[in-house]
């Protein structure tokens, strides 16, 4: 019976830290790439992007006597010889979604406005003029950060999710729009910058360069709560999780956020113990993530979206399907605190036919999402005692629009802890790592 810990406890996998092999393995991938691009490409690529060297503009070496000229040129030339040329765009390709970063700069100057190129005009209007992208892309809207400046640059940062099955639509997108024409490199992350590497290079003339996905979730989601969310702050917790009337989202202030416990829910689960921006390790995942709740519910109600099934699960009893304390005891099991609500078996109701039949298809997906939540917070909970950390924060696609999984970790958290743990929130939760390949192309530390 698993009511103590939050529900069933799955097997403890390994403690295998997080590698960062693949930058290593980049380098090798981008250089065979580089061997097969067209020469006008290679020719292109061979000076750094924004040096300036594209346009006819000589590159002189530090020191060089020719360089009188380039010792007396203001910083921010410099600067603007070394950040990439537009569009700038981070990428995370998901199990189950794709998430884009891109930054629309604001301050663009009459001078730049005029030797713009046509596609590069027509990449920004289709992407900030347009909130949805064919039937199921999505500009989240409400999540735009405005007036961030990078690299010098200011500019809103627009974030865009949409199916990682759509992937080879948005390959081709990009090769209806001659993207090539302005990029060598796309900066990406996920496992999907794996499997459609090839499909990149060979149908929109794009080179990947592959980023370790949990380096990129670290980065994204330090940067995005150091600056904030438009004078608001990033991060959050629940206030009286449980109680409907009196729960209050209230801001918290992650100014000393190490060490902090970050699980990361989106088709799976990753765990990790984050020590310093450079100092984590992977303490272990689960496969029982979003996707699993997502999948179950397609079978066992039929529905056909995510934003679907979490809505028939608000309407759900999952107390109809799940066994629990009291239906085994009666009531409390005190020797050991377990409360009569808590869950003793899910889905355990679901073997006797009179209460499978009474079960409706709303509270399966509410038995569903428990089952799910629960288990992320058991696993969650243990690491974070293991690792004698009190903060925990939740992030990944999984939260998104999910007020019911949100407010019942924070429960979980501070009732099974005895108010030692916190659990923690961020208001752009599946788009951490989209944001970190961002910050790798500008290589903003």
């Amino acid at each position: 019976m698993g009511a103590g810990r939050l529900g069933a406890p799955m097997e403890r996998q390994g403690r295998d830290a997080a590698t960062s092999a693949a930058a290593g393995e980049s380098v090798s991938v981008d250089a065979e790439a580089r061997r097969r691009e067209p020469l006008r490409r290679r020719a292109s690529s061979a000076v750094p992007p924004g040096s300036g060297a594209a346009e006819g503009v000589r590159r002189e070496r530090p020191g060089s006597l020719s360089g009188t000229a380039s010792a007396a040129r203001p910083r921010g030339e410099g600067l603007r010889k070394r950040r990439p040329l537009f569009p700038w765009f981070g990428l995370d390709i998901g199990g189950t979604l794709v998430k884009l970063v891109y930054f629309e700069p604001k301050d663009i100057t009459a001078e730049e406005e005029k030797e713009e190129v046509e596609s590069l005009k027509s990449i920004r209007k289709y992407l900030t003029s347009n909130v949805a992208y064919g039937s199921t892309g999505i500009r989240d809207v409400h999540l735009e950060l405005k007036d961030l400046t990078l690299c010098g640059r200011k500019g809103n940062l627009h974030f865009i999710r949409f199916p990682t099955h759509d992937m080879p639509a948005f390959i081709q997108m990009g090769k209806d729009k001659n993207f090539s024409s302005l990029h060598t490199v796309f900066c990406a992350t996920g496992g999907g910058s794996y499997k459609f590497e090839q499909d990149f290079l060979t149908i929109g003339d794009l080179q990947l360069r592959k980023l370790d996905e949990l380096d990129c979730l670290i980065k994204g989601i330090l940067y995005i709560d150091s600056v904030g969310f438009n004078g608001r702050s990033q991060c959050y917790y629940f206030e009286n999780p449980a109680d409907s009337e009196k729960c209050q989202k209230l801001p918290f202030d992650l100014k000393n956020p190490y060490p902090l416990l970050l699980v990361n829910i989106g088709s799976g689960v990753s765990i990790l113990a984050v020590y310093s921006k450079d100092n984590y390790k992977r303490v272990t995942g689960t496969s029982l993530g979003g996707g699993t709740f997502f999948g179950l519910c397609c079978l066992l109600t039929g529905c056909s979206t995510f934003e679907e099934a979490l809505e028939m699960a608000s309407r759900g009893d999952s107390t109809k399907v799940d066994k629990l304390v009291r239906d085994i005891y009666g009531g409390d099991y005190e020797r050991f605190g377990l409360p009569g609500w808590a869950v003793a078996s899910s889905f355990g109701n679901m073997m006797s036919k009179e209460k499978r039949e009474a079960a409706s298809k709303e509270d399966l997906a509410r038995a569903t999402l428990i089952t799910i939540t629960n288990n992320i917070g058991s696993i969650a909970r243990m690491c974070a005692l293991n690792e004698n950390i009190n903060q925990v924060v939740f992030v990944g696609n999984f939260l998104r629009v999910n007020t019911i999984a949100m407010r019942l970790l924070a429960y979980a958290l501070d009732y099974w802890s005895k108010g030692q743990l916190k659990a923690l929130f961020s208001e752009h939760e599946g788009y951490f790592g989209a944001v970190g390949a961002l910050l790798e192309l500008l290589k903003i530390p």
